[in-house]
C-alpha cells in the first residue's frame, strides 16, 4: 500500500513533467472554460489548470497549494493509497493528466470490474485481489499505461502536443522501475 512517503515521492516525480506557469492560449486547459476563447485565459501552474479550477488563482499558486489539491483531489480519489507505489504513480500521473475517471476506468477495466470511473469498495477488493497475484503489480501498472498511451494517441491534440506528451509517457514505467521498491 502507498503511504505517505510514496505521495511525496510520486509528487516530487510528476512536479518535474508538469513545470511552472504557462498561458498558451492554443491549449484549452489554460481556458477557463476548457476550451480555447472560452473563458478566462489563466494558465496553468504545476499543471493545476484554470479549465479544472476556474476560481482560483493559477498565476500566484504555491506549491504547496498545489500539493495539497493533488492528494485530495487526484492520489486520494484515485485510490493510490490502496495500490503499491508503482502503481499509485502510474495511477496518480493518469488521473492528474487525463482525470480521475478516467484513469480510475484504466484501472477498473486492468482488474475487470465495471468502469465507472469511481473508485468505490467493489474497486478496492478487485485492486486487492490483483495485487495478491502480482505484489509488483507490473500487470496492472502496464495495462493503466497501455490504455492511457492508447488513449491520449486518439487525441486530436495529439499534433499539437503530442511530442510533449509522448516523452511523459514514455518516461513512466522508467520512473515506476527505477524509483519504487521492487517487491
Amino acid at each position: 500500500m502507498a503511504n505517505d512517503a510514496d505521495f511525496k515521492q510520486a509528487f516530487d516525480l510528476l512536479i518535474g513533467h508538469e513545470g511552472g506557469y504557462t498561458n498558451n492560449p492554443n491549449d484549452p486547459g489554460n481556458w477557463t472554460g476548457g476550451k480555447v476563447n472560452s473563458g478566462t485565459l489563466r494558465g496553468t501552474k504545476y499543471g493545476i489548470s484554470a479549465a479544472s479550477y476556474p476560481t482560483l488563482d493559477i498565476k500566484n499558486l504555491t506549491l504547496h497549494e498545489a500539493q495539497d489539491i493533488y492528494r485530495r483531489d487526484f492520489w486520494n480519489k484515485a485510490g493510490c493509497p490502496d495500490c503499491s507505489p508503482r502503481l499509485a504513480f502510474a495511477l496518480f500521473d493518469a488521473a492528474v493528466n487525463n482525470g480521475v475517471s478516467r484513469a480510475v476506468k484504466w484501472l477498473q477495466g486492468a482488474v475487470g470490474v465495471t468502469q465507472d470511473g469511481g473508485y468505490g469498495s467493489q474497486t478496492r477488493a478487485a485492486v486487492e485481489k490483483a495485487m495478491a497475484k502480482d505484489p509488483l503489480d507490473l500487470d496492472l501498472a502496464t495495462e493503466v499505461h497501455a490504455q492511457r498511451i492508447f488513449f491520449m494517441a486518439s487525441l486530436a491534440d495529439w499534433k499539437n502536443f503530442g511530442l510533449g506528451w509522448a516523452r511523459r509517457l514514455a518516461s513512466i514505467p522508467a520512473q515506476g522501475g527505477h524509483h519504487w521498491p521492487k517487491g
